[in-house]
């Protein structure tokens, strides 16, 4: 046990070790994919611009028939279409999920839909109810992301309304729910009710809002470890924003159209710079960049060198970026040929990008786990992560004799034997998708340790 607990210890600093962001094409075909998302299972439920929802299944196929059409009844093209989803907390047991399109006068529409009764890879076209029905002035800045808090709440972003400089100066108007953060009670009410806390409830200005002054958040998450929220806002001329807040601070004004990111834009009839709430960072157009997507904060297990950090990109500027809690942040290399509208989440917390120009869903890994050589022993350990199996090939005369798969608490799961000098293949087919440590002894008795990933 005590060789276990100094692998252990030896394992947890080693959760700071450098990573490489990379991707993996998982699935091709989506025409303008805008929002991947879960229900609580092992699908992936991926948004078309044009009204398609389709299912994503984890092998890479995706269902012939579509979860839902509402191409008949939405607006489509530059910054329309249907832009949102939402499956509800308890979506098991009510089979309501939620989308955010733009019906055919240009307005925005916030609708309940349910999953069909006998078949769960279909939902139930005339089952929709609409909660929210908001004008639109102009055809661009309608926001996108709507998410369930962990406040169990239903979250909107809605854009300024259009045009540049936000003409109407919606933002900042808390009658208005244009360039607001809102939140709603969809479990109360009818057909949602407002949530007590609530900054404008029962007071002067719109029930709904949770937050003003975002230009055009379109995308927005929540951090499933804390909650914290995370805003990605996009900006005017200079400079794409991203907030981070804890979920429970109502009422903040993000600034816009008086501030874009940190610097003065238009503040005529502001409020003091000192009651709004700025950027954590912030992106200036300088750099090749045009309109920020927001991510996520991985919360998954199979790439440590991610933990706690933010992921996001930029239409314009094929990287990723990973950001820690305190803005400080790195960037892969460029993925050119894309343009990134969203990322996704799983179940587990894997993350995935998507291109809206090519229609390809990209699974984001830490290159850095794919194969690992030992100088000592001359093994090659492959592939890292593994999904069925796992393989070590020996090249030169010191070849492994034993192999011991740990878990992160030091939990013996798997011993075996090796037979072969050359190659052997070990199965993880038993393992659940995390991170494990393997032991490895050699014929001279020296046991070594490897990190491995299982998805």
């Amino acid at each position: 046990m005590k060789k276990i607990l100094s692998l252990l210890i030896a394992f947890h600093c080693g959760l700071s070790f450098s990573q490489t962001i990379a991707l993996q094409s998982f699935a091709t075909g989506f025409t303008s994919p805008v929002e991947i998302t879960h229900a609580g299972d092992t699908r992936l439920f991926v948004v078309q611009q044009g009204g398609l929802i389709r299912i994503l299944n984890t092998n890479g196929a995706i269902n012939a028939t579509p979860f839902l059409n509402l191409s008949a009844i939405i607006s489509s093209g530059g910054e329309r279409g249907l832009l949102g989803l939402a499956f509800h907390p308890n979506y098991a047991a009510n089979g309501y999920f939620y989308v955010n399109y733009t019906n055919p006068s240009g307005n925005t529409v916030i609708a309940r839909y349910t999953v069909d009764s006998g078949n769960p890879d279909i939902a139930n076209p005339a089952s929709a109810t609409i909660l929210l029905t908001i004008a639109q002035p102009f055809s661009n800045h309608n926001g996108g992301s709507i998410k369930f808090g962990p406040d169990g709440y239903l979250y909107i972003g809605m854009g300024d309304g259009g045009s540049a400089g936000d003409p109407g100066n919606r933002a900042q108007n808390i009658d208005e729910l244009l360039g607001k953060i809102l939140r709603i009670d969809v479990n109360s009410g009818s057909p949602y009710g407002i949530p007590a806390g609530n900054p404008y409830a029962g007071v002067a200005g719109a029930d709904e809002i949770w937050a003003i002054g975002v230009r055009n958040p379109w995308k927005f998450s929540f951090n499933r470890n804390n909650g914290d929220l995370w805003i990605a806002d996009v900006g005017q001329n200079n400079t794409e924003e991203i907030n981070k807040v804890t979920s429970t601070q109502a009422g903040l004004n993000y600034g816009w159209r008086c501030y874009e990111g940190n610097t003065a834009y238009n503040t005529t009839g502001c409020a003091a710079m000192g009651t709004m709430t700025f950027p954590l960072a912030v992106v200036s157009h300088a750099t090749g960049v045009c309109s920020i997507t927001g991510g996520y904060v991985y919360t998954g297990s199979l790439y440590p060198g991610f933990a706690g950090k933010y992921l996001f990109t930029d239409y314009c500027k094929p990287q990723i970026g990973l950001m820690t809690s305190a803005g400080a942040v790195t960037y892969s290399a460029s993925f050119a040929g894309n343009n990134f509208t969203t990322f996704g989440e799983d179940k587990n917390g894997e993350l995935y990008v998507a291109a809206i120009n090519n229609g390809t869903i990209y699974k984001i890994y830490d290159s850095s786990l794919s194969v690992s050589e030992f100088d000592k022993t001359g093994f090659t350990i492959y592939p890292n992560p593994a999904t069925s199996e796992v393989f070590i090939q020996k090249s030169n005369e010191n070849y492994p004799t034993d192999v011991e798969v740990f878990d992160i608490n030091g939990k013996l799961l798997l011993a075996k034997k090796t037979g072969n000098l050359e190659i052997n293949a070990i199965s993880t087919e038993t393992l659940p998708a995390g991170l494990y440590l393997m032991n490895i002894r050699t014929n001279l008795g020296v046991t070594f340790t490897h990190k491995l990933a299982v998805e």
